[in-house]
């Protein structure tokens, strides 16, 4: 049975603030008896412009989220999942109860003028804070120029519209959330653009042990996006990768229980590219190592370890 009421902790910025009203209205279709009421945390890494290695990386996002639920303020956290760090725990004794159903894990480019990547001339100033999105950007488009930018989707899009940058890549799903999806010039193919793992998926964390809010969770999760984390969190987990890592990848949960993992690390130059990539109806956590194997085999290591952070 549901609790009376879950209170969900959140990041207080407008896409945070998007997602959580996605798990309302799903918690309300299902269990129209059980209030929700959000408690909004604002994270040093929403206030913070600069390098967020400086903060511990991506743990600067969730960190102050976490601890809203380990000291009973909240019964639930809301993350997307591309801002937990791969290369620690768990706070203990919470738990992912559940993945939910993932959206469009592309990026995009936002350009006033509407022209695709291709179409841009050189030494166009694209913003970006995103070492994967530079590192790619540079591999594949040498002839463009990348420049810093930081703040929330909304902020990022006035700094375009007062010619501080000529364009934006920022996540399809992101500015989906936040109303903006007309402002997409292109959606960027995963080959020119591979996403970071666990994008497009929010991720609902609780204590362990309630079991009425587990419960309640587990409703909310789909089994497809399920096993595409277990690739992808193991994968990450494997690597030891860190915030000024430039890893992407993704995974695609088929029909008949095969999942299919895909995975690069980069320098953040953009000059080297590592790349592996199975298919297995294993364990996928299983699938997750052994595609982290062949990137290390591959001198991954040695790649992500010379990368200060």
């Amino acid at each position: 049975m549901a609790p009376e009421l879950i209170r969900i902790a959140t990041r207080s910025s407008p896409m945070a603030l998007a997602q959580v009203e996605r798990v309302r209205r799903e918690l309300a279709k299902l269990f129209p008896r059980t209030a929700t009421k959000v408690v909004p945390v604002t994270a040093y890494g929403d206030r913070w412009t600069g390098n967020l290695a400086v903060l511990g990386g991506k743990a600067a996002f969730t960190r102050e989220v976490d601890a809203t639920l380990l000291e009973g303020d909240a019964d639930v956290a809301v993350h997307c999942v591309k801002d937990v760090p791969g290369d620690l725990p768990l706070p203990e004794g919470t738990v992912f109860a559940a993945w939910m159903r993932r959206e469009d894990p592309r990026d995009a480019l936002v350009h006033p003028g509407g022209l695709t990547l291709d179409e841009l001339p050189s030494c166009t100033r694209i913003g970006t804070s995103s070492v994967r999105r530079a590192a790619q950007l540079a591999a594949s488009h040498p002839h463009l120029c990348r420049v810093p930018i930081r703040g929330n989707v909304g902020r990022r899009l006035e700094k375009l519209d007062e010619e501080r940058v000529d364009a934006l890549v920022l996540a399809v799903c992101g500015l989906d959330r936040v109303g903006s999806a007309d402002r997409i010039a292109q959606v960027l193919p995963v080959e020119t653009m591979c996403p970071p793992l666990g994008a497009g998926v929010l991720g609902l964390q609780c204590r362990e042990g309630d079991e009425p809010v587990l419960s309640a969770l587990r409703a909310l999760g789909d089994p497809a996006t399920a096993r595409e984390m277990a690739a992808e969190r193991a994968l990450l987990a494997a690597l030891r990768g860190h915030c000024n890592t430039p890893v992407a990848g993704y995974a695609r949960a088929g029909a008949e229980g095969a999942v299919y993992l895909h995975a690069r690390v980069f320098t953040p130059d953009g000059t080297t590219v590592l790349r592996a990539e199975e298919t297995s109806t294993a364990d996928p956590a299983d699938l997750g190592l052994s595609v982290a194997d062949a990137l290390l085999a591959r001198g991954a290591r040695a790649l992500i370890d010379a990368i200060a952070h």
